[in-house]
């Protein structure tokens, strides 16, 4: 998606009316850990806890401008895009209808109920809501909203406005992979303001479909795994987001189960932020790059915080 500046201010006006700027902050115990100059994106701190919240304003204000009898929303989520359409569809007064897996995060399924949606449970695992999603969305004559949409991408990108605008010198920004919006955010972002930093994606090993896209120039589909990162949890790849991929960034790293747990663990003792498995990605990919970054301007998107509890316990007790 291509976006001008105007656009991507435009849209930060109306994001930063509900979502004030997050902060990029340098952390010197995790400078230490990489051995580079690293600047932490914080969408942790938004108000969903997670940066989505961004692009479900933005695609809600734009639904009611051309569906002003718009019926309700409807959308599958392993949680944070859920939140997103929940928080917007309640700031505009529709129903709001989300589809998770089974088994999907206890206290991110309550903070859907809590932002007013109704939850429904279908599936093993994201795909499989997606796809029950899209066909109960029909059925109830509600709108459905895609995890991956321009009228997402144009509010995500704010994120890496508010990060290129504080740190307009970057070698590079590894950013988590879920189904892509946000790295098509920050390549969108990144061209409309001139900035010659490169932009790495980052997957879970264990469910590495946008790597082997990337790789084989096509969308690449795999087996369902389980993963500690469930915002990464995507099998099947959007078509258009991996050509904007491939178009657009650097290259698409898979990080270990393992390395993003360790992750999580060094955000809470170097920082004392609480990330969840999709946000430590990136500085889990960092942390193997770290040869290649030393002496390095690199930033990392800790892209959300909403990671249950008993997990998190887990991941700091170092299972």
């Amino acid at each position: 998606m291509k976006l001008s500046q105007a656009m991507l201010h435009e849209a930060a006006t109306v994001v930063q009316a509900v979502v004030p700027a997050t902060p990029q902050r340098r952390w010197p115990l995790l400078e230490q850990r990489v051995g580079c100059e690293l600047w932490v994106k914080h969408e942790n701190h938004a108000p969903t806890g997670a940066f989505k919240v961004r692009g479900g304003i933005t695609y809600v204000r734009s639904l009611l401008h051309r569906e002003p009898s718009v019926r309700g929303v409807l959308a599958a989520t392993r949680g944070n895009h859920g939140q997103s359409v929940a928080f917007a569809a309640a700031r505009a007064g529709l129903p709001a209808v989300v589809v998770v897996p089974h088994g999907n995060s206890r206290e991110k399924n309550a903070a859907m109920r809590a932002f007013g949606a109704e939850l429904v449970e279908h599936g093993q695992d994201f795909q499989e809501a997606f796809e029950y999603a899209s066909r109960l969305a029909e059925e109830r004559g509600l709108h459905f909203i895609s995890s991956f949409d321009q009228g997402l991408i144009v509010g995500v990108a704010t994120y890496a406005l508010e990060l290129f605008t504080a740190v307009p010198d970057l070698d590079a920004v590894y950013v988590p992979i879920g189904m892509g919006s946000g790295i098509c955010g920050v390549i969108a972002a990144r061209d409309a303001l001139g900035i010659r930093a490169r932009v790495i994606g980052v997957v879970s090993e264990v469910l590495p479909s946008y790597q082997l896209s990337f790789e084989q120039g096509a969308p690449v589909s795999t087996p369902p795994a389980a993963t500690i990162a469930d915002g990464l949890a995507c099998r099947v790849p959007n078509p258009e987001a991996v050509a904007a991929i491939r178009a657009g960034a650097d290259r698409v790293v898979a990080v270990g189960e393992a390395a993003i747990r360790d992750a999580m663990r060094y955000y809470f003792t170097d920082t004392h932020n609480v990330i969840e498995g999709a946000g430590a990605a990136p500085l889990a990919a960092v942390l193997a790059e770290r040869d290649a970054v030393r002496g390095k301007r690199v930033a990392v998107v800790a892209s959300g915080g909403n990671v249950d509890a008993a997990v998190f316990a887990q991941v700091l007790q170092g299972d």
